[in-house]
């Protein structure tokens, strides 16, 4: 089994190749992460067609496809992020989507958990408030990273349209590991959709679900060197038999 529920990064690094198809699957799902550093290196362009044509291949209700995507390099990504911290500084929050109004129960165990798993790769100290904005507002920066997706949907699918374009985001994340990328998607970025619709010149008919910075990772970095657990399938799945 290659999956392991909480690998160290060095632990992430396998190196006998899987062959059979649902065990590359299972490798992929494994050792992908959030990463949260970059290299200072730009993907190459032809890397970046590879990995939108794999995701292109997602899932969609009827083949609609209602997902639409920029991509930003270069020059575009450091105006961008200068216009997100910007706006990070001067501006609340406003979601296109709803956002969670609250996590109870479990959801709030897990949130919490993944947080504080953070925290102690970064060095922050519990109840250091400060050092802990400091790292929220890496968001914003997009952890340095070279590229930026910022994913849309079209606004009269509704939330079928959501889930199909999340799907897209699944297959973005996978298809980046499989070429050797880091990536993130970042619900934060889409924090800021007004900013984000005029930057980009973003119709209104679009619904801004996402962001996800990728690049090719620094994995020296302590913020990349954690990786997060999944619940068992007895916390998650009901069978029924009879």
């Amino acid at each position: 089994m290659f999956y392991v529920a909480n690998m160290t990064a060095s632990a992430a690094d396998i190196t006998t190749a899987p062959t059979d198809e649902a065990t590359v699957l299972e490798h992929l799902l494994a050792t992908r992460w959030s990463c949260r550093a970059y290299q200072d290196r730009p993907v190459p362009e032809e890397t970046i067609d590879r990995l939108l044509t794999i995701a292109q291949r997602s899932a969609s209700w009827c083949n609609t496809q209602p997902w639409q995507v920029i991509v930003t390099s270069g020059e575009a990504t450091e105006r961008f992020r200068e216009a997100m911290t910007n706006s990070a500084r001067h501006n609340q929050p406003k979601f296109d989507f709803d956002a969670p109004a609250e996590y109870r129960g479990v959801y709030r165990e897990r949130r919490r958990a993944s947080g504080w798993q953070l925290y102690q790769a970064v060095g922050v100290e519990r109840g250091d408030r400060e050092a802990s904005a400091r790292q929220a507002f890496e968001n914003f920066r997009f952890f340095g990273a070279p590229h930026v997706a910022i994913i849309t949907t079209d606004a009269v699918h509704g939330a079928y349209g959501a889930v199909d374009t999340g799907l897209y985001v699944g297959t973005f994340l996978l298809a980046a590991r499989s070429l050797g990328l880091g990536a993130i998607p970042q619900a934060a970025l889409a924090s800021h959709s007004p900013l984000i619709r005029e930057h980009f010149d973003i119709p209104a008919d679009r619904k801004i679900l996402v962001g996800i910075s990728f690049g090719f990772a620094d994995t020296d970095h302590p913020a990349n060197n954690y990786r997060t657990a999944r619940a068992p399938l007895n916390e998650v799945v009901t069978r029924v038999r009879e």
